[in-house]
Protein backbone atom coordinates (compact mmCIF):
# COMPACT_ATOMS: atom_id res chain seq x y z
CA UNK A 1 0.00 0.00 0.00
CA UNK A 2 1.54 3.62 -0.87
CA UNK A 3 2.57 5.72 2.56
CA UNK A 4 0.11 8.13 2.75
CA UNK A 5 1.72 11.90 2.32
CA UNK A 6 1.60 14.21 5.09
CA UNK A 7 -1.12 17.37 5.15
CA UNK A 8 0.06 20.35 3.24
CA UNK A 9 -0.01 22.80 5.73
CA UNK A 10 -2.58 25.93 5.13
CA UNK A 11 -2.55 28.97 7.15
CA UNK A 12 -5.70 30.05 5.39
CA UNK A 13 -9.07 28.46 4.44
CA UNK A 14 -8.48 27.81 0.57
CA UNK A 15 -11.27 28.33 -1.71
CA UNK A 16 -11.33 27.31 -5.37
CA UNK A 17 -14.08 28.86 -7.42
CA UNK A 18 -16.13 27.00 -10.19
CA UNK A 19 -16.83 28.23 -14.08
CA UNK A 20 -20.17 28.23 -15.51
CA UNK A 21 -22.12 25.05 -14.14
CA UNK A 22 -21.88 21.31 -14.88
CA UNK A 23 -22.34 21.02 -18.44
CA UNK A 24 -19.13 23.03 -19.53
CA UNK A 25 -15.82 24.44 -18.41
CA UNK A 26 -14.64 27.70 -20.25
CA UNK A 27 -11.32 28.37 -20.96
CA UNK A 28 -9.74 25.00 -19.22
CA UNK A 29 -7.36 22.24 -20.91
CA UNK A 30 -8.42 19.14 -21.00
CA UNK A 31 -5.37 16.12 -19.56
CA UNK A 32 -5.81 12.57 -18.69
CA UNK A 33 -7.50 11.88 -14.81
CA UNK A 34 -7.70 8.05 -12.79
CA UNK A 35 -10.94 8.89 -12.27
CA UNK A 36 -11.90 8.66 -16.00
CA UNK A 37 -11.19 10.11 -20.05
CA UNK A 38 -10.79 13.93 -18.52
CA UNK A 39 -9.42 16.37 -16.31
CA UNK A 40 -10.41 20.44 -16.58
CA UNK A 41 -7.82 22.75 -14.72
CA UNK A 42 -8.84 26.61 -15.65
CA UNK A 43 -6.31 29.06 -16.46
CA UNK A 44 -7.00 29.96 -12.66
CA UNK A 45 -6.73 26.56 -11.64
CA UNK A 46 -9.90 26.21 -10.51
CA UNK A 47 -11.97 23.16 -10.27
CA UNK A 48 -14.05 22.81 -13.78
CA UNK A 49 -15.82 20.06 -15.32
CA UNK A 50 -16.44 19.47 -19.29
CA UNK A 51 -19.54 18.68 -20.84
CA UNK A 52 -20.66 15.55 -23.56
CA UNK A 53 -22.33 12.73 -24.22
CA UNK A 54 -21.41 9.62 -21.93
CA UNK A 55 -21.25 6.28 -22.96
CA UNK A 56 -20.36 2.94 -21.15
CA UNK A 57 -19.00 0.42 -22.95
CA UNK A 58 -21.05 -1.60 -25.90
CA UNK A 59 -24.20 0.93 -25.17
CA UNK A 60 -25.51 4.04 -26.51
CA UNK A 61 -24.63 7.51 -25.52
CA UNK A 62 -26.40 9.07 -22.38
CA UNK A 63 -29.26 10.56 -23.19
CA UNK A 64 -28.33 13.69 -20.66
CA UNK A 65 -24.71 14.78 -20.64
CA UNK A 66 -23.05 14.12 -17.33
CA UNK A 67 -19.76 15.71 -16.01
CA UNK A 68 -16.41 14.12 -16.68
CA UNK A 69 -14.16 13.92 -14.05
CA UNK A 70 -12.01 17.00 -12.90
CA UNK A 71 -8.89 17.20 -10.87
CA UNK A 72 -6.39 18.92 -8.61
CA UNK A 73 -2.82 19.54 -8.77
CA UNK A 74 -1.17 16.95 -6.12
CA UNK A 75 0.16 20.40 -4.39
CA UNK A 76 -3.45 21.72 -3.53
CA UNK A 77 -5.00 20.93 -0.21
CA UNK A 78 -5.39 16.53 0.45
CA UNK A 79 -4.38 16.17 -3.46
CA UNK A 80 -8.17 16.01 -4.16
CA UNK A 81 -10.07 14.45 -6.95
CA UNK A 82 -13.10 13.47 -7.63
CA UNK A 83 -16.09 14.80 -9.40
CA UNK A 84 -16.96 18.31 -8.07
CA UNK A 85 -21.03 18.93 -9.39
CA UNK A 86 -24.38 18.23 -7.29
CA UNK A 87 -24.50 14.25 -7.17
CA UNK A 88 -20.36 14.37 -6.92
CA UNK A 89 -17.73 13.72 -4.37
CA UNK A 90 -14.24 14.02 -3.47
CA UNK A 91 -11.23 11.61 -2.11
CA UNK A 92 -8.29 12.82 -0.75
CA UNK A 93 -5.19 12.46 1.22
CA UNK A 94 -4.69 13.44 4.90
CA UNK A 95 -3.05 12.56 8.73
CA UNK A 96 -4.76 8.77 9.57
CA UNK A 97 -6.82 9.40 12.05
CA UNK A 98 -7.62 13.26 11.38
CA UNK A 99 -11.16 14.03 12.21
CA UNK A 100 -13.08 14.98 8.99
CA UNK A 101 -14.92 18.02 9.16
CA UNK A 102 -17.13 18.87 6.29
CA UNK A 103 -19.77 21.77 6.37
CA UNK A 104 -18.87 22.07 10.30
CA UNK A 105 -20.00 18.68 10.70
CA UNK A 106 -17.80 15.77 12.20
CA UNK A 107 -17.56 12.55 9.78
CA UNK A 108 -15.27 10.38 11.15
CA UNK A 109 -11.49 9.66 11.38
CA UNK A 110 -9.06 9.48 7.88
CA UNK A 111 -8.77 5.99 7.71
CA UNK A 112 -5.46 4.14 8.14
CA UNK A 113 -4.02 4.42 5.03
CA UNK A 114 -4.19 8.32 4.46
CA UNK A 115 -7.72 8.22 2.17
CA UNK A 116 -10.82 10.04 3.05
CA UNK A 117 -14.16 10.19 0.88
CA UNK A 118 -16.51 13.15 1.00
CA UNK A 119 -19.71 12.90 -0.73
CA UNK A 120 -21.58 16.26 -2.52
CA UNK A 121 -25.42 15.83 -1.89
CA UNK A 122 -27.88 16.13 -4.92
CA UNK A 123 -29.03 19.22 -3.88
CA UNK A 124 -25.51 20.60 -2.32
CA UNK A 125 -24.86 24.04 -2.73
CA UNK A 126 -22.12 26.21 -4.58
CA UNK A 127 -19.25 25.41 -2.23
CA UNK A 128 -18.25 22.57 0.45
CA UNK A 129 -16.13 23.01 3.49
CA UNK A 130 -13.53 20.23 3.87
CA UNK A 131 -11.37 20.37 7.25
CA UNK A 132 -8.87 17.66 8.67
CA UNK A 133 -8.14 17.69 12.61
CA UNK A 134 -5.75 16.50 14.76
CA UNK A 135 -4.47 17.24 18.15
CA UNK A 136 -1.54 19.48 17.01
CA UNK A 137 -3.08 20.84 13.37
CA UNK A 138 -6.03 21.85 11.26
CA UNK A 139 -5.81 21.95 7.40
CA UNK A 140 -9.22 23.43 5.74
CA UNK A 141 -10.18 23.70 1.80
CA UNK A 142 -13.35 25.55 0.57
CA UNK A 143 -14.18 23.66 -2.93
CA UNK A 144 -16.90 24.91 -5.51
CA UNK A 145 -19.53 22.27 -6.04
CA UNK A 146 -21.39 22.70 -9.83
CA UNK A 147 -24.99 23.07 -10.33
CA UNK A 148 -26.68 19.89 -12.57
CA UNK A 149 -30.23 20.32 -14.02
CA UNK A 150 -32.51 17.29 -13.27
CA UNK A 151 -35.00 16.02 -15.66
CA UNK A 152 -38.77 15.87 -14.79
CA UNK A 153 -39.70 12.02 -15.39
CA UNK A 154 -43.10 10.62 -15.24
CA UNK A 155 -43.30 6.59 -14.48
CA UNK A 156 -46.60 5.56 -14.97
CA UNK A 157 -48.66 1.04 -14.05
CA UNK A 158 -47.10 1.03 -11.13
CA UNK A 159 -49.36 -0.46 -8.36
CA UNK A 160 -51.18 2.40 -6.67
CA UNK A 161 -50.17 0.69 -3.22
CA UNK A 162 -46.70 1.81 -3.85
CA UNK A 163 -47.55 5.25 -4.43
CA UNK A 164 -49.74 5.82 -1.65
CA UNK A 165 -49.77 3.01 0.87
CA UNK A 166 -53.12 2.99 3.05
CA UNK A 167 -53.17 -0.35 4.15
CA UNK A 168 -52.32 -0.35 8.38
CA UNK A 169 -50.24 -4.36 7.83
CA UNK A 170 -48.95 -2.83 5.00
CA UNK A 171 -47.37 0.42 6.46
CA UNK A 172 -46.31 -1.38 9.19
CA UNK A 173 -44.27 -3.61 6.69
CA UNK A 174 -43.00 -0.50 5.46
CA UNK A 175 -41.86 0.80 8.53
CA UNK A 176 -39.74 -2.55 9.52
CA UNK A 177 -37.92 -2.87 6.49
CA UNK A 178 -36.90 1.18 6.89
CA UNK A 179 -35.81 -0.11 10.49
CA UNK A 180 -32.96 -2.72 8.68
CA UNK A 181 -32.39 0.06 5.77
CA UNK A 182 -31.48 2.39 8.50
CA UNK A 183 -29.04 0.24 10.34
CA UNK A 184 -27.13 -0.59 7.34
CA UNK A 185 -26.81 2.90 6.47
CA UNK A 186 -25.28 3.15 9.80
CA UNK A 187 -21.99 1.09 8.67
CA UNK A 188 -18.99 2.03 8.62
CA UNK A 189 -15.71 0.47 7.88
CA UNK A 190 -12.20 0.78 8.05
CA UNK A 191 -11.79 0.29 3.74
CA UNK A 192 -10.28 3.02 1.51
CA UNK A 193 -11.50 0.71 -1.70
CA UNK A 194 -13.53 3.72 -2.84
CA UNK A 195 -10.25 5.42 -4.30
CA UNK A 196 -9.78 3.05 -7.02
CA UNK A 197 -13.30 4.13 -8.54
CA UNK A 198 -16.43 2.04 -9.74
CA UNK A 199 -16.55 -0.40 -12.48
CA UNK A 200 -20.40 -0.46 -14.38
CA UNK A 201 -22.53 -3.34 -11.80
CA UNK A 202 -23.73 -4.39 -15.59
CA UNK A 203 -21.89 -5.38 -18.57
CA UNK A 204 -24.30 -4.09 -21.17
CA UNK A 205 -27.11 -2.07 -19.82
CA UNK A 206 -29.83 0.68 -21.32
CA UNK A 207 -29.85 4.01 -18.99
CA UNK A 208 -33.98 4.15 -18.10
CA UNK A 209 -33.50 6.80 -15.86
CA UNK A 210 -31.11 9.43 -14.43
CA UNK A 211 -30.24 10.38 -10.96
CA UNK A 212 -31.83 13.17 -9.50
CA UNK A 213 -35.02 13.36 -11.46
CA UNK A 214 -37.62 14.98 -10.12
CA UNK A 215 -40.16 11.87 -10.21
CA UNK A 216 -43.97 11.60 -11.28
CA UNK A 217 -45.32 8.51 -10.25
CA UNK A 218 -48.94 7.39 -11.51
CA UNK A 219 -49.96 11.21 -11.63
CA UNK A 220 -48.64 11.83 -8.19
CA UNK A 221 -45.33 14.08 -7.72
CA UNK A 222 -43.32 12.05 -5.61
CA UNK A 223 -39.96 12.85 -4.25
CA UNK A 224 -36.90 13.27 -6.63
CA UNK A 225 -35.62 9.83 -7.92
CA UNK A 226 -32.41 9.40 -5.89
CA UNK A 227 -30.68 5.79 -8.34
CA UNK A 228 -29.30 5.31 -11.66
CA UNK A 229 -31.58 3.11 -13.60
CA UNK A 230 -29.89 0.36 -15.99
CA UNK A 231 -32.47 -1.55 -17.90
CA UNK A 232 -31.53 -5.51 -18.75
CA UNK A 233 -33.38 -8.08 -18.96
CA UNK A 234 -34.24 -10.97 -15.96
CA UNK A 235 -31.55 -12.58 -14.65
CA UNK A 236 -28.64 -10.40 -16.06
CA UNK A 237 -25.85 -10.91 -13.45
CA UNK A 238 -25.35 -8.03 -11.33
CA UNK A 239 -21.46 -7.38 -9.96
CA UNK A 240 -19.76 -5.77 -7.28
CA UNK A 241 -18.72 -2.60 -8.39
CA UNK A 242 -16.23 -2.22 -6.20
CA UNK A 243 -14.43 -4.13 -2.96
CA UNK A 244 -17.06 -4.16 0.36
CA UNK A 245 -18.58 -5.04 2.85
CA UNK A 246 -22.35 -6.34 2.33
CA UNK A 247 -24.28 -4.92 5.35
CA UNK A 248 -27.98 -5.59 4.08
CA UNK A 249 -29.05 -8.46 1.70
CA UNK A 250 -32.50 -8.80 1.61
CA UNK A 251 -34.62 -10.60 -1.24
CA UNK A 252 -38.24 -9.25 -1.35
CA UNK A 253 -38.59 -5.81 -0.06
CA UNK A 254 -41.85 -4.23 -0.24
CA UNK A 255 -40.72 -1.03 -2.42
CA UNK A 256 -36.86 -2.46 -3.28
CA UNK A 257 -37.61 -6.00 -4.09
CA UNK A 258 -34.15 -7.52 -3.85
CA UNK A 259 -32.05 -5.37 -2.26
CA UNK A 260 -27.79 -5.76 -1.66
CA UNK A 261 -26.07 -2.79 0.19
CA UNK A 262 -22.52 -2.71 -0.19
CA UNK A 263 -19.78 -0.76 2.64
CA UNK A 264 -17.02 0.94 0.14
CA UNK A 265 -15.11 2.42 3.27
CA UNK A 266 -15.97 5.40 5.78
CA UNK A 267 -19.67 4.54 5.28
CA UNK A 268 -20.01 4.75 1.65
CA UNK A 269 -22.39 2.50 0.87
CA UNK A 270 -23.95 1.51 -2.77
CA UNK A 271 -27.31 0.09 -3.26
CA UNK A 272 -28.45 -2.53 -5.91
CA UNK A 273 -32.62 -2.64 -5.77
CA UNK A 274 -35.19 -4.86 -7.90
CA UNK A 275 -32.96 -7.79 -7.64
CA UNK A 276 -35.03 -10.96 -9.28
CA UNK A 277 -31.86 -13.43 -7.00
CA UNK A 278 -29.73 -12.51 -4.10
CA UNK A 279 -26.49 -14.66 -4.29
CA UNK A 280 -24.83 -12.30 -1.08
CA UNK A 281 -25.67 -12.74 2.78
CA UNK A 282 -25.08 -9.34 5.30
CA UNK A 283 -21.52 -10.23 6.84
CA UNK A 284 -19.80 -11.29 3.49
CA UNK A 285 -17.09 -8.97 1.90
CA UNK A 286 -16.85 -8.99 -1.39
CA UNK A 287 -14.69 -8.42 -4.68
CA UNK A 288 -14.74 -6.12 -7.23
CA UNK A 289 -16.72 -8.17 -10.49
CA UNK A 290 -18.02 -10.50 -7.71
CA UNK A 291 -21.68 -11.36 -8.78
CA UNK A 292 -23.75 -10.22 -5.90
CA UNK A 293 -27.30 -10.82 -7.65
CA UNK A 294 -29.59 -11.14 -10.90
CA UNK A 295 -31.46 -8.30 -12.55
CA UNK A 296 -35.21 -8.45 -11.83
CA UNK A 297 -38.32 -6.41 -11.34
CA UNK A 298 -39.55 -6.81 -7.82
CA UNK A 299 -40.97 -4.12 -6.12
CA UNK A 300 -41.93 -0.73 -7.02
CA UNK A 301 -40.72 -1.38 -10.69
CA UNK A 302 -42.83 -1.36 -14.01
CA UNK A 303 -39.98 -3.71 -15.85
CA UNK A 304 -37.13 -5.26 -15.26
CA UNK A 305 -33.75 -3.19 -14.20
CA UNK A 306 -31.56 -2.34 -12.08
CA UNK A 307 -31.61 0.67 -9.83
CA UNK A 308 -27.87 1.84 -8.23
CA UNK A 309 -28.00 4.25 -5.71
CA UNK A 310 -25.03 5.80 -3.95
CA UNK A 311 -25.54 6.85 -0.13
CA UNK A 312 -22.64 8.38 2.17
CA UNK A 313 -24.07 9.34 5.21
CA UNK A 314 -27.35 11.76 4.85
CA UNK A 315 -25.98 12.69 1.09
CA UNK A 316 -26.89 10.66 -1.68
CA UNK A 317 -25.02 11.11 -4.61
CA UNK A 318 -25.28 9.58 -8.53
CA UNK A 319 -23.06 6.15 -8.44
CA UNK A 320 -22.41 6.60 -12.73
CA UNK A 321 -19.65 9.55 -11.36
CA UNK A 322 -18.04 6.91 -9.67
CA UNK A 323 -17.51 4.69 -12.38
CA UNK A 324 -13.42 5.27 -13.64
CA UNK A 325 -13.79 4.25 -17.35
CA UNK A 326 -16.99 6.22 -18.73
CA UNK A 327 -16.55 5.37 -21.93
CA UNK A 328 -16.24 2.93 -24.42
Amino acid sequence: MEKPEGLKRISKSVTHYLDQDARGNKNSERRSDSFGSNRALSRRQIFALSGGAIASAALPAFAQPAPPSSKLDSELPFGLTGRFCQGGFAAGRGTPGADIVVDGQSRGPVGPSGWFYVGFDRDAGPTCHITLRTAKSQDSAIVGILPVTYDVQRVDGLPQDTVTPQDPALLERIKREAALKAEAFASRIDSDAFHRGFDWPLNRFVVSGHFGNQRILNGTPSSPHMGFDMAAPVGTPIHAPQDGLVVLAEPDLFYEGGLVLIDHGQGLISMYLHQSQVFVQKGQWVRQAQPIGRVGAKGRATGPHLCWRLKWSDRHMDPSLMVVNRTA
